[in-house]
């Protein structure tokens, strides 16, 4: 049993059938090819505006290229300091944006407040001397599976409009997010504010393509020479749009979203009923976040069940004791009710100490 990541799963079937129709005949590389435009045109269809969108290899990749085309090498990128951005991509934001420095602040489960920015910015003041707050970056959904209400993110957006900021959001799970707020794509983007878009797919059944949006043109400009220069111009690019087209065609990606939250949620309504097992956060995508005894995690651990261990700061909304574990586990498209009920049933196995 594995729920360590949403990564750890294969490829939906159907991207892997688009994937195989797409390699046959000849077609031009380099993002010139037909998928390619069918695809950019298929995002701008499901986000309902005239965007510019960039197929990219990573999740870092997309992220980082984002923040390069909205932060000046001098600049600042706020963002929440559990932010993936900040903790799990080794410095390819700093390198890609040429230098610019990532400015971390708190706030309960993951999520940026528009008064910790404020703090923030109000610090920041003595011109050349110190770093230019460029952009803000949030992550829909959070490294702690929290989501932003659209309010919450209009008042960001708000915020950084008022600061001259550009505002960024990671949307490595996206999807996940999307179908629990039951928003449109529209509305949790730039309806609400936000600049440009880091679309996830790999987590959510895809192979290997995630996309750049800009919901502001003009901040793509310098995009394709940023895109090559970073590597992320895959030559072969049809099977990046493949990909995307087959993800997002007959709304799949909605569909796989809100499979894998459904897995977390029968997941976490039993998870509940353990003794001694607290979760300390909302559960709105798909990663269950779980205080539970040590006993219990020595338990699992001796049968192979894979999760992680949480190694950040904890849920901020409850302490985890001496005797205690604060794990992780992720349910993805692939999940099935039954790994979740043989984990459940392993659960209860536990012997008292």
């Amino acid at each position: 049993m594995n729920f360590n990541s949403d990564n750890v799963h294969g490829v939906d079937d159907a991207i892997l059938d688009a994937l195989r129709e797409a390699n046959t005949g000849t077609a031009r590389a380099y993002g010139h090819d037909d998928w390619t435009v069918a695809a950019e045109q298929r995002l701008r269809d499901v986000f309902e505006c005239d965007l510019a969108a960039y197929l990219v290899v990573t999740g870092t990749g997309a992220n980082s290229l984002a923040l390069a085309a909205t932060c000046p090498p001098y600049g600042a990128v706020v963002c929440h300091r559990e932010a993936h951005i900040n903790v799990d991509e080794c410095g390819a934001p700093e390198l890609y944006t040429g230098g610019a420095k990532l400015m971390g602040v708190g706030g309960a489960g993951a999520k940026v407040t528009p008064d910790a920015v404020t703090t923030l910015l109000g610090r920041m003041g003595r011109g050349e001397h110190e770093q230019r707050p460029s952009v803000l970056s949030i992550s829909q959904a959070t490294e702690l599976g929290t989501c932003y209400s659209l309010d919450d993110i209009a008042t960001l957006a708000a915020l950084t409009r008022e600061r001259d900021l550009r505002l960024h959001m990671d949307g490595a799970r996206f999807a996940n997010a999307l179908v629990r707020l039951g928003a449109s794509p529209a509305a949790m983007t730039w309806q609400a504010g936000v600049d440009v878009l880091s679309f996830g797919a790999t987590k959510n059944g895809a192979l290997g393509v995630e996309a750049v949006v800009f919901f502001d043109r003009a901040l793509a400009r310098d995009f394709l020479y940023l895109r090559k220069r970073t590597g992320q111009l895959v030559s072969k690019s049809r099977f990046l749009a493949a990909q995307m087209l087959a993800y997002l065609d007959q709304d799949r990606w909605l569909a796989n979203a809100r499979h894998a939250n459904a897995m977390a949620d029968r997941l976490a309504a039993a998870w509940r009923t353990l003794p001694g097992v607290r979760l300390p956060l909302p559960l709105e995508a798909n990663a269950v976040f779980a205080i539970v005894p040590r006993a219990l995690h020595a338990h699992l651990q001796a049968h192979g069940v894979r999760y992680l261990v949480w190694p950040g700061e904890g849920p901020g909304t409850d302490t985890v004791g001496e005797g205690e574990v604060f794990m992780r586990l992720l349910t993805s498209f692939r999940t099935t009710t039954a790994e979740v009920d043989a984990l459940v049933a392993l659960a209860r196995q536990t012997p008292a100490e």
